[in-house]
């Protein structure tokens, strides 16, 4: 699926009052709508690796038979297997906080009480519309398949970095890495058709 970039998009009035609460809680299009405060960090636990990803995602789904975009930034910690990521506003204004832990989610909106579940993809889809597949993210970030499901990687016959990773219904195309090593990602688009419902993310990691 081939998707618009998210730093040249413009949107119109009209279609910026239709997506009126899904732009405040996601990406602060328009102005006026309350922001979160940050979550305090993650700290570190004994034996445990802490990941912390800054940059930019932009989202293409569908709701209600109507195609929807949704950009934004996002702050990324995880230790362990406890995650907090913050989806912000371009002036860095916190606009959605998602937890997920192995016994709990929950999704954070401004005005709203907490929204929680098993499953954090569940709580966002419900909320919003969409979900980010964050507990697959961690591992997918790392360029391996997550635990539990059968992944297939597809490689650069030449240089070795993964190209394609499969897996949960999910395609993760690796499109750019950072100079220099241990190799990291810089640029992954991830699609996914769920029940005939298109859904692609791009993120583009900034450190």
């Amino acid at each position: 699926m081939r998707m618009r970039s998210p730093f040249s998009l413009v949107a119109s009035r009209s279609a910026r009052a239709t997506a009126l609460v899904l732009a405040c809680a996601l990406a602060g299009l328009v102005t006026g709508c309350a922001s979160l405060a940050p979550p305090t960090a993650v700290t570190s636990a004994a034996g445990a690796s802490v990941e912390h990803y800054r940059g930019r995602f932009s989202v293409r789904y569908e709701q209600n038979g109507e195609t929807r975009n949704t950009y934004g930034n996002f702050d990324w910690q995880q230790n362990g297997d406890n995650a907090i990521v913050q989806l912000l506003d371009p002036l860095g204004q916190t606009q959605a906080i998602v937890r997920e832990n192995p016994r709990r989610a929950s999704l954070e909106l401004p005005g709203k009480a907490p929204l929680s579940g098993p499953r954090l993809e569940d709580v966002m889809h419900d909320a919003l519309g969409f979900a980010l597949p964050v507990g697959g993210l961690r591992y997918w970030l790392q360029m391996q398949g997550a635990p539990g499901s059968q992944a297939s990687i597809e490689r650069d016959p030449q240089t070795q970095r993964p190209t394609h990773l499969k897996q949960d219904g999910w395609t993760i195309d690796y499109q750019a890495f950072f100079d220099g090593a241990p190799l990291r990602v810089k640029r992954i688009d991830l699609s996914r058709d769920l029940d005939g419902s298109p859904l692609a993310v791009r993120l583009v990691i900034d450190e």
